[in-house]
């Protein structure tokens, strides 16, 4: 399952924004106010209330989480407008690989050592990397979002622009506070719905997280050591290979750009769209017959693993060489600045 990923700042919004969706209407200052009564909504939600009941879920939870359940103006109007970057890698690289980023992150790789070597031991995950996802995603743990995660999820889920998907989200977040992992008022996250320090959506909460501490409780909000299993077993079961790189940066041959299309992926569907715009795999070997070296010029390194050519910024920008773990950073977010801004954070430790 791919995960979605969602930037962590809420706007305040000070003018009023009025907004029309699904059939009902409302009027919008900050996240804390709710919608005008709304009959359409309360048809729904009583539906999804049934819906929860047929799923499992107690009466207890659906008291708590569903009952008089209203939604979050501000959230849709996020959801309208979200804001579409054309940045280079450089420019990425350069928000997101900072030097308080790379220098927090040496001292967090210190003080949870034991742990990181414990985690990266039974999942074959580096803590370079673990750590570089936790520094990416909420700052190791200093930003993990505010939104009341049932409420976020229940506005998206009642907008029909992808009301299946949310409506998932939506009954997998009730199952994770039946099943005593977090109660109600401190399941907080993303506007969209994005939960704790690994900012993982509910089902990859239910697929992907780990009680790593073994209280009997998940807590990617509060628990690090949990928070570091469970990046490390999303990581794993994206299809980490343990021991070998990510990729690395390379040069291309004078005419490689004349030559691209040989190389280039037809009538292919992956669930993360940019791998469509990755040249075929092929072994590294054969990337050195075809002139591909190192950043330096020297050679590539002897090696049968499959890798593709990745150009971030098109013919005129950087090219790398990526193998199959810079495809599970894909996963996590299927945006190649993001593979590649995790991938030098770590490699900075």
């Amino acid at each position: 399952m791919t995960r979605l990923w969602f930037g962590l700042t809420r706007m305040a919004c000070v003018t009023i924004v009025v907004l029309s969706f699904a059939g009902w209407k409302v009027s919008a200052q900050s996240d804390s106010e709710v919608a005008a009564p709304d009959p359409e909504f309360q048809q729904w939600l009583q539906q999804l209330i049934a819906e929860a009941r047929e799923a499992g879920i107690s009466e207890d939870i659906i008291d708590q989480a569903l009952t008089g359940l209203a939604p979050i103006p501000q959230v849709v109007s996020n959801d309208r407008n979200q804001a579409e970057f054309v940045e280079t890698l450089a420019q990425y690289l350069d928000k997101r690989v900072t030097d308080w980023r790379i220098q927090t992150g040496r001292t967090r790789m210190a003080q949870h050592r034991d742990v990181l070597n414990q985690v990266a031991a039974e999942y074959g995950v580096p803590a370079r990397f673990i750590v570089a996802i936790w520094g990416i995603e909420t700052n190791y743990g200093n930003f993990t979002g505010g939104t009341d995660v049932i409420r976020a999820l229940a506005t998206l889920a009642y907008d029909p622009r992808r009301a299946a998907y949310f409506r998932g989200e939506l009954l997998s977040a009730l199952r994770i506070l039946q099943e005593g992992h977090i109660d109600h008022p401190n399941m907080k996250g993303s506007w969209a719905g994005a939960m704790g320090q690994s900012q993982f959506m509910p089902s990859s909460f239910i697929n992907h997280a780990v009680d790593f501490d073994g209280d009997g409780r998940v807590d990617i909000w509060t628990t690090e050591a949990d928070v570091f299993a469970s990046i490390a077993n999303y990581l794993r079961n994206a299809g980490w290979q343990s021991g070998e790189r990510w990729g690395r940066q390379v040069t291309l041959p004078a005419d490689y750009h004349d030559r691209a299309s040989q190389w280039s992926q037809e009538n292919v569907s992956y669930s993360c769209s940019v791998l469509r715009r990755h040249t075929v795999q092929r072994p590294v070997d054969e990337w050195q017959l075809e002139g591909v070296r190192q950043a330096d010029g020297s050679d590539l390194p002897t090696s049968d693993i499959a890798a593709s050519i990745v150009l971030p910024d098109g013919a005129d920008g950087p090219a790398f060489l990526t193998y199959q773990n810079f495809r599970a950073l894909l996963s996590y977010n299927c945006a190649n600045n993001y593979a590649l801004a995790v991938a030098r954070l770590a490699d900075s430790f």
